[in-house]
């Protein structure tokens, strides 16, 4: 009620990105502070749930943050605090890059949504990998996804080494490794997608994981867009199955404005990028179902899209998700969320 009423109206006044930076600020804040984390944790008193098994990892919930909020990997711990299950950081690559020019974070307020063509900004996979080797682990932290993308300026056909440098950099933080291609925002990278450039892009990043940690196996899973046709959708999770890939996160943004309240105008003037939150719902929920009816119990179905309350959760683990994200809904009902999702899915579930 108070971020509704106080703190989300100030936040309107900034730009969307100005917003994200304050908040990963004040995160960043807690996190510093001695005794920090666990005033957070008190503050929201997030519920105790049976825990998830999945992926060989205990989920202390099934509801996680999806990859682009946390890009650098600064703010899970306390974002753990909040009562997310899981966070799932960058999108990082290979090489540092700036992103895409500002402004390139939009909300749509009416529709609960919001339009991004960050481009994978971020500081590349070494000074992430430094960075969480100097945090070093700790059992409070949340389990911890890392998810990686092509560098912009890599060639299409270096996509593979590409791929495999970021994974041998960063393998050895992550308790489950997420390969991203399907971001609308780095031109070419959806059509990595197709089975014949994708297949290689795994089985490369599967190598180096072995390779590189030895002591446990690493899951690893593909992160797909929306808008791949239906009998595409089937056909990467054949090969997905057949390569004995752990998982498939359905679904990242959309470039479709199918829908909107917002006038074509509005969105006109936004221009590019890709589209989430609540209009990405029914799509996203298609695409697990599909899914789940293709490999559903071979492969760990992870639902994103347009999840924002308990219902809707419920709705994905129904369909065959083991497990959910959310985005969009933090930056509209903030950092109550995951503590709201939690009691309300212990009430469904009983």
């Amino acid at each position: 009620m108070l971020y509704r009423l106080l703190v989300r109206p100030l936040l309107y006044r900034l730009s969307a990105e100005r917003a994200h930076r304050l908040a990963i600020l004040v995160l960043r804040t807690a996190q510093w502070f001695p005794g920090g984390l666990v005033l957070l944790r008190l503050f929201f008193r997030s519920p105790r749930l049976a825990s998830t098994e999945v992926l060989g990892l205990s989920f202390p919930s099934p509801i996680g943050l999806a990859a682009g909020f946390d890009k650098d990997a600064e703010v899970y711990p306390a974002l753990g605090a909040l009562g997310f299950g899981f966070v799932e950081v960058g999108t990082i690559t290979a090489q540092g890059q700036p992103g895409n020019p500002l402004p390139r974070l939009f909300r749509l307020i009416e529709d609960r949504a919001l339009i991004n063509r960050m481009g994978f900004n971020n500081p590349g996979a070494a000074h992430v990998a430094q960075h969480l080797l100097q945090r070093g682990r700790r059992q409070s932290d949340p389990i911890l996804g890392i998810n990686i993308g092509k560098t912009k300026a890599t060639a299409p056909e270096d996509a593979v080494a590409d791929y495999e440098a970021s994974t041998r950099l960063l393998a050895h933080y992550a308790d489950y490794f997420v390969v991203n291609v399907s971001s609308p925002n780095t031109p070419g990278l959806r059509d990595l997608q197709a089975v014949s450039s994708l297949q290689p892009i795994l089985q490369a990043v599967r190598a180096a994981l072995n390779e590189t940690v030895v002591d446990r196996r690493v899951p690893l899973l593909v992160k797909i867009a929306p808008d791949l046709a239906d009998d595409d959708i089937r056909e990467l999770a054949r090969m997905a199955r057949s390569i004995q890939l752990d998982g498939i996160i359905a679904t990242n943004t959309t470039i479709r404005r199918c829908g909107l309240e917002a006038t074509d105008e509005q969105i006109r003037s936004l221009g590019a990028g890709g589209l989430s939150g609540a209009p990405l719902k029914q799509r996203a929920q298609e695409v697990l179902e599909i899914l789940s009816a293709e490999v559903g119990g071979d492969l760990t179905l992870i639902a994103a899209g347009g999840i924002e309350t308990a219902a809707d959760v419920m709705d994905r683990l129904r369909a065959g998700a083991s497990l959910v994200q959310v985005y969009s809904s933090l930056v509209f009902d903030g950092p109550g969320l995951p503590s709201r999702l939690n009691r309300e899915l212990k009430v469904h579930k009983r």
